[in-house]
């Protein structure tokens, strides 16, 4: 999950789905459609979180987290006032990762038990430079960490709360693949030329190639369950839906839609030809489409405004 603006931010989920082609959605009423968390006015007016995380159900009910971190503490253990803590919702809506009030990280199964991981799975580091990311099952976390000292990302399995795998500090993670099973990452070269790359959830390498710049530079990109081709929204004169093949080099497909109005803030594998798209409009308004891949046709699939008082949110993915 990433940080985007709303207010301040917005905590927004990069998962996928590894269901089979053109799945039906699998976000029941008992899911979570996103985390949020209010702003308060401090003694100067200006807003910051406060309050607890709320999980904002599909079927329009709330439930809250109480024990988890809402402000974000540092590297001290001190809190920074300001920055909300990090959050992340899994594609099902069925898992949410965050840090404890007692520092540790977590990942709660609705109506479940809670994964604590272990006391050492990261640095001593500022909970506002962490960044976490479900799988659409949440069966995997990604930890990154945007530090002045560089760290690996971290890997775990949510389930045992091991540790996977790592990917190199020089790598920015976009996000996990259709089936959650590998993780697709940035590089920039000695020339500032981006290079995609695909791992498994060891870290090992499966691919990398430098894509053409209308893959490059039109992110976020989403990785199927294949672990090598690659969707990615060019948006201009006309809207299109790319989709790029790590291991050929090659972009193989290439289909013009229509979207509704919105900044794209997250594409997710949803199926085998399928992707699916959150688009947010103004400061409130998310609106997701499904995209078949092989026809360009585009459905809506959801559509909901954030609660008024939300200082910053996080969005299921999938």
């Amino acid at each position: 999950m990433r940080i985007v603006p709303l207010l301040t931010a917005a905590l927004l989920t990069l998962t996928a789905v590894p269901a089979a082609a053109q799945a039906a959605p699998h976000h029941g009423h008992d899911s979570i459609r996103y985390a949020s968390v209010k702003g308060c006015p401090d003694k100067d007016g200006a807003l910051r979180p406060c309050g607890q995380w709320r999980l904002v159900m599909h079927d329009g009910g709330r439930r809250t987290l109480p024990d988890a971190q809402v402000v974000a503490l540092d590297a001290k253990g001190r809190s920074s006032l300001t920055s909300p803590a990090p959050i992340a919702v899994s594609g099902d809506g069925q898992r949410v990762a965050y840090f404890t009030r007692a520092g540790r990280l977590a990942v709660r199964t609705l109506d479940g038990g809670v994964r604590l991981l272990p006391k050492d799975a990261l640095p001593r580091v500022a909970q506002y430079e962490v960044t976490l990311r479900l799988s659409d099952d949440g069966a995997r976390l990604a930890v990154a960490i945007q530090s002045d000292k560089p760290a690996r990302t971290r890997i775990f399995d949510t389930t045992t709360g091991a540790l996977r795998g790592t990917v190199p500090a020089d790598e920015t993670v976009v996000g996990l693949s259709g089936d959650g099973d590998e993780v697709l990452s940035t590089i920039e070269s000695d020339d500032s030329v981006i290079d995609l790359v695909s791992r498994d959830d060891t870290g090992e390498q499966l691919a990398r190639a430098t894509p053409p710049q209308v893959v490059a530079a039109n992110g976020p990109q989403a990785l199927a369950a294949d672990a090598h081709t690659v969707a990615v929204v060019v948006r201009g004169s006309r809207t299109e839906l790319l989709t790029y093949d790590l291991a050929t080099d090659e972009v193989t497909g290439r289909k013009k839609i229509k979207l509704p109005a919105g900044e794209l803030s997250m594409i997710d594998w949803t199926g085998d030809t399928q992707v699916t798209l959150h688009l947010v409009s103004g400061s409130s308004r998310m609106t997701i489409v499904q995209i078949d891949t092989e026809t360009g046709a585009v459905r809506i699939r959801d559509r909901y405004t954030l609660l008024k008082d939300t200082f910053v949110f996080a969005a299921c993915g999938g």
